[in-house]
């Protein structure tokens, strides 16, 4: 899912690039994008696009958002926003990073004609982790730091795109070896994407795994989650995705949690991004963010 090209070059530029959400970082910054005010009546529900990239790498204007574009063409805003790497800052950094922009988003909401009530996350990989921790963390409120700004509003989202994200670290490798699969990377090692998040082997970490694990953190006030996850990831086990969505299941019901296993499919690619899923994942949008 990721490529160094430019996602600018086949869609429209941002309306608003390279806004700083707070200032304790270079990484702290969003892009904004408009639908076609024409044809789409403000305030516009939001879609925020959270790249992957294993915590260390990506960037908020690459490839990844292609897909959450296209919700320009049924009137909702996309923004895109880059956080702080594992390279830079350990966890909670990340997490602290989507909350901050968040809130930002709602506090700025009037300025750029948003709907502050009406918010979805979607990212892949680690921005499916992300999209998921800020999902279920939200409203308890825990793993957020508001010193960094618009600490009156809640950073809780009605909706959350969760794509192949992983959840709890300390049993990938388990699952791997459970199943068929052989995996391109061993999560234990001290140079996994997951240790280098936590800044020490995962094993020696268990606790902040446990903070960093969106399971840990479902309420019945969790937002409606819809969930894909491919049968030949070679990173992250698609067995994370079934166990995610069963919590959620027990604690906001079956209506309103989606899980898709994606025969065949690996860690993106097209059987994600080809229009005819896209497509539903933007009907289940509708379905949450515009129901009267």
């Amino acid at each position: 899912m990721m490529s160094e090209q430019n996602a600018l070059s086949k869609n429209k530029g941002p309306d608003y690039a390279d806004i700083p959400y707070h200032f304790e970082s270079e990484a702290q910054k969003l892009d904004i994008y408009l639908p076609d005010q024409d044809n789409t009546e403000a305030p516009y529900p939001v879609i925020v696009s959270i790249h992957g990239g294993a915590f260390k790498e990506g960037d908020k204007a690459d490839l990844q958002v292609r897909p959450m574009l296209e919700g320009l063409k049924r009137g909702y805003a996309v923004i895109s926003i880059n956080y702080r790497l594992s390279g830079e800052a350990i966890f909670p950094a990340q997490i602290h990073d989507v909350k901050t922009a968040i809130r930002w988003i709602k506090a700025n909401a009037d300025k750029y004609r948003l709907d502050r009530k009406r918010i979805a996350l979607w990212g892949g990989s680690a921005g499916g982790h992300l999209s998921a921790l800020a999902g279920t963390s939200a409203r308890n409120r825990v793993l957020e730091d508001i010193s960094t700004g618009a600490e009156d509003y809640m950073p809780d989202v009605q909706a959350v795109i969760d794509w192949f994200g992983p959840t709890n670290f300390l049993i990938m490798d388990q699952l791997f070896r459970e199943s068929e699969m052989q995996p391109q990377l061993i999560h234990l090692d001290p140079d996994s994407p997951e240790s280098l998040l936590l800044g020490r082997p995962i094993s020696e970490a268990t606790q902040l795994a446990a903070a960093a694990n969106p399971e840990s953190h479902i309420t019945s006030d969790a937002p409606p989650f819809y969930i894909q996850h491919g049968t030949h990831d070679p990173l992250i086990p698609f067995k994370q995705s079934m166990m995610l969505a069963e919590q959620l299941r027990i604690a906001i019901g079956e209506s309103k949690v989606r899980l898709e296993i994606l025969e065949g499919a690996g860690h993106g690619g097209s059987e994600f991004e080809c229009p005819e899923n896209v497509d539903k994942i933007l009907d289940f949008l509708d379905e949450v963010l515009k129901r009267e």
